[in-house]
C-alpha cells in the first residue's frame, strides 16, 4: 500500500479525522498568533527603534519561556485528567484571552496574554499527543504523525498569506469606518485567531471517543532531555556534526524571526509585508524539501547538507545588506529553501545513523536543544539590535543606513556560514574530489568520479549486505547468468580470494579469535583487499572481464566503521589506499533485516556472525546510509523478496551498464539455485 493510501485510510477513521481537523485549525491559529502579536507589539511601540526592538523580543520570550519551564507539569496534567475536557477547556481559554488583546490594546496586556496563551498551550499539546495513539491502530501511528507534522508546518504559509490579507482589510476598514479608527491593523487577524480556537473547541467537544487515561506520558524537563540526549549523540561523530549544523541553521533562523518585523518596517513595509516575508520562509522550505534534493540528486548528501547551510548563511548576509523589500522577499525564499534542504537531509541521515532504541531520544534531544537555542537567540537578537541602534554610514556621496537589525542578520549569516564550513569539513565523504567539479557534475545530472575503475575496459559489480542477506546466492546467480551470455566473468569474494587472503580469512572469521582488536581487524581486511585487487580484480578488469565480487570496501565501512565504531574517515582512507582508489561500477545492496538474516544461518557461526543483534543493526544502517549518499552507484534490493524476483531486479539494472546488449529472454539461471548461506 502506498504512503498516500495509508494516510487516506487514517483520515477515514472518524474520531482521528475530527481531532486532526481541530489540530489543523489550531495550527493555523498559532501561526496567526505569532504574526499578529509581534506586529501589534511593534505597532504599539512605533517611533523609537530601541524600544520597538525590545518590545518584539519580549513577545518571543513570553511565547517560549513557559514551554521551557513548565513542560513537565503540563505533561503530568495530561496523564491524570480527562484529555477531552483538558483540550476543550484550553481552547475556550485561548479564545477568551486572544479576543481580549485587541480590546485592551496595550503592550503590557500583550505580554501577559501571550504568557497565558502559551501556558494553556502546554496543557493542550500533551493531551493531544496522548490521544492520537488511542484513536488509530498501532501500525498506522506513523502515518498519523506524518499528517500531524504536515499541518503543524504546512499551515504557516497559509497563515502568512491570511495575515497579509487581513492586515490590508484592517487598514482599509480603519480608513472607511470612522468609529473603528482606534483599532490596530492586526485586530482583525487576532479576532480570526480567536475564532480558530473556538472552532477547535467545538470539534473537541463533539469528539466522544477519547479515553480518559491510557498510561503515562509524563515529559521530562527540557534541560534533562538535553543532558541525557548528549550522552547518546556525543559519541557519534556524524550525528554530532549533523546536530551542530542543524542547530547553527536554527540559530540563524532565530535571528531572522526575531528582527523580521522591525526590518520590514525599516524597508518601508507594513504588517502585510511582514506576513509576506514570514510566509516566504516556509514557501522556500517546501520548495527546498521537494526540488532541492531532486536538482542535486547526484551530489553526496553529506556535502549537500554543509553547502545548504553555507548558502543559507551567505543569503542571510545578503538580506542584511540589501535595502530593497522585493529583493529581500526573493532572498528569503532562497533562505527557506536552503533551510529545508539542510533540515530534511539532517533528519534523514540521523534516522539512518541512529539505532531504533536511541532514535527517539536523539530527536527529542534535537528538538529540545533547538527550542532552547531559538529562545536564547531570539532573546538576544532584539536587545542586541536595540543596543546597537541606528547609524548612517557616509560612503562618498552615498548614505547607507546600518542599524541593529542589519547587524543581527549579518551576525546570523556569518554564524551559519562558519557552521556550514565546519560541518562540510567534518562530514565530507568525498575527500579528494573537487567540490566545484562535484557540484557541476551534479547540476548536469551526473556524479563526478575519479576512481580507476572507470578507466579500465572491464566491468566491476560488488555485492553487499548483512549476514544471511542472500548476497552470496545472488552474486553466484548473476555470475552464471552473465556467463550464459558469453561474457568473460570472474566471480570472487572477500576475504579469502587469494592464497594470502585465505590465511587472513581464517584469522578474521575464527570464532576463537574473540580478542582481535577493532583496528587490527580493519587493517587485516584492508590487507586482504589490497592483495585481492592487485592479484585478481585489477588484472581481470584490464583484460575486459566482468568481475562479480561478494563484498568490497563498503563492508569495511559498515562492519568496522559502524559495527566496531571506528572513525569512518580512517577506514575509508585505509581502504582507498589499499585498493588504489578502485571503485565498483555498480554496488548491489541486498537489504535484509538482521533478525531475518541471522535466522537463516545454520550450524556453527563465525566470529562476525556471533556478534549481538545491535551490532548487525548498526551494520545495516550504515549500508543504507552509504547507498543513500551515492544512489547512482547503488542498487538497493529488498532481501525479503523471493530469490527469483531479486535476481530479475538485479539483471534489469546490470543490463543498463553491460558493454553489449543482453537478450531480455535469456534468464535461464534465474531462481534455479538453492539459497546459499552468506
Amino acid at each position: 500500500m502506498t504512503a498516500l493510501g495509508r494516510q487516506t485510510h487514517v483520515l477515514a477513521i472518524a474520531p482521528f479525522r475530527r481531532l486532526w481537523t481541530a489540530m489543523s485549525v489550531c495550527s493555523l491559529g498559532d501561526w496567526l498568533n505569532i504574526l499578529a502579536l509581534t506586529a501589534l507589539a511593534g505597532n504599539l511601540t512605533e517611533g523609537d527603534y530601541r524600544i520597538q526592538s525590545l518590545a518584539i523580543g519580549g513577545v518571543f520570550i513570553a511565547k517560549m519561556l513557559p514551554a521551557v519551564l513548565l513542560g513537565p507539569l503540563a505533561g503530568a496534567f495530561a496523564d491524570r485528567f480527562d484529555r477531552r475536557l483538558t483540550m476543550f477547556s484550553a481552547d475556550l481559554a485561548r479564545f477568551a484571552v486572544v479576543l481580549s488583546i485587541p480590546l485592551v490594546n496595550s503592550y503590557q496586556w500583550v505580554i501577559i496574554a501571550t504568557l497565558l496563551v502559551e501556558c494553556v498551550n502546554l496543557f493542550w499539546v500533551p493531551a493531544k499527543d496522548a490521544t492520537v495513539p488511542n484513536l488509530v491502530p498501532k501500525e498506522q501511528l506513523e502515518s498519523a504523525n506524518q499528517l500531524n507534522l504536515m499541518v503543524t508546518y504546512g499551515t504557516a504559509p497559509i497563515a502568512a498569506v491570511l495575515f497579509a490579507a487581513l492586515s490590508l482589510v484592517g487598514d482599509v476598514t480603519r480608513n472607511v469606518v470612522p468609529f473603528l479608527a482606534w483599532m490596530d491593523p492586526t485586530a482583525l487577524a487576532l479576532i480570526v485567531n480567536a475564532c480558530a480556537y473556538l472552532v477547535s473547541a467545538f470539534l473537541i467537544f463533539t469528539l466522544r471517543d477519547i479515553p480518559k487515561r491510557d498510561g503515562a506520558i509524563s515529559t521530562p524537563s527540557v534541560f534533562k532531555q538535553i543532558v541525557e540526549g548528549w550522552r547518546f549523540v556525543g559519541s557519534n561523530r556524524l550525528v554530532r556534526g549533523l546536530i551542530i549544523g542543524m542547530l547553527g541553521a536554527f540559530a540563524a533562523g532565530g535571528a531572522v524571526v526575531g528582527v523580521a518585523k522591525i526590518y520590514v518596517v525599516a524597508l518601508g513595509g507594513g504588517d502585510a509585508a511582514y506576513g509576506i516575508v514570514f510566509g516566504a520562509v516556509f514557501v522556500g522550505m517546501a520548495l527546498g524539501m521537494f526540488f532541492g534534493l531532486r536538482l542535486l540528486r547526484e551530489l553526496s548528501r553529506r556535502r549537500l547538507f554543509g553547502l545548504a547551510i553555507i548558502l543559507a548563511g551567505l543569503v542571510l548576509a545578503a538580506i542584511a545588506l540589501v535595502h530593497n523589500l522585493v529583493i529581500v522577499v526573493m532572498l528569503t525564499v532562497v533562505l527557506g529553501a536552503c533551510a529545508g534542504i539542510a533540515w530534511i537531509i539532517g533528519y534523514t541521515l540521523i534516522g539512518l545513523e541512529v539505532e531504533d532504541s536511541m532514535r527517539g531520544r536523539t530527536f527529542s534531544f534535537l528538538q529540545s536543544t533547538a527550542r532552547v537555542t531559538l529562545l536564547l537567540v531570539v532573546a538576544a537578537a532584539n536587545p542586541l539590535a536595540a543596543l546597537f541602534g541606528e547609524h548612517l554610514l557616509q560612503l562618498g556621496d552615498l548614505t547607507y543606513q546600518f542599524n541593529g537589525t542589519n547587524l543581527v542578520l549579518l551576525a546570523g549569516g556569518v554564524l551559519a556560514t562558519v557552521v556550514g564550513i565546519l560541518g562540510l569539513r567534518h562530514m565530507d565523504d568525498r575527500k579528494g574530489v573537487s567540490l566545484s567539479e562535484d557540484i557541476i557534475a551534479a547540476l548536469r545530472g551526473k556524479r563526478f568520479e575519479t576512481g580507476a575503475a572507470e578507466q579500465l575496459p572491464g566491468l566491476f559489480v560488488a555485492f553487499e549486505g548483512g549476514e544471511g542477506s542472500g548476497k552470496t546466492t545472488q552474486s553466484r546467480l548473476i555470475a552464471i547468468w552473465l556467463r550464459d551470455q558469453g561474457f568473460d566473468v570472474v566471480q570472487t569474494r572477500e576475504p579469502g580470494a587469494t592464497k594470502i587472503g585465505m590465511r587472513l580469512r581464517a584469522i578474521l572469521l575464527d570464532a576463537a579469535e574473540r580478542g582481535l582488536s577493532a583496528r587490527a581487524e580493519a587493517l587485516l581486511y584492508a590487507a586482504d583487499r589490497a592483495e585481492h585487487v592487485e592479484k585478481v580484480i585489477r588484472p581481470a578488469l584490464y583484460r575486459g572481464a566482468l568481475v562479480v565480487c561478494d563484498r568490497y570496501i563498503d563492508s569495511s565501512l559498515a562492519y568496522q566503521g559502524a559495527g566496531r565504531s571506528l572513525d569512518p574517515e580512517d577506514v575509508s582512507k585505509v581502504n582507498a589506499w589499499a585498493t588504489g582508489g578502485l571503485v565498483p561500477h555498480l554496488t548491489v545492496l541486498i537489504d535484509t533485516p538482521p533478525e531475518l538474516g541471522l535466522s537463516r544461518l545454520g550450524g556453527a557461526v563465525d566470529r562476525i556472525e556471533a556478534e549481538p543483534l545491535e551490532f548487525h543493526e548498526r551494520v545495516r544502517k550504515e549500508f543504507r546510509a552509504l547507498a543513500a549518499a551515492a544512489p547512482e552507484r547503488y542498487l538497493v534490493v529488498d532481501g525479503t523478496l523471493p530469490t527469483g524476483e531479486i535476481t530479475r531486479e538485479i539483471q534489469d539494472r546490470i543490463r543498463e551498464i553491460l558493454p553489449d546488449p543482453v537478450p531480455e529472454e535469456s534468464e535461464d539461471a534465474t531462481g534455479t539455485m538453492p539459497a546459499i548461506r552468506d
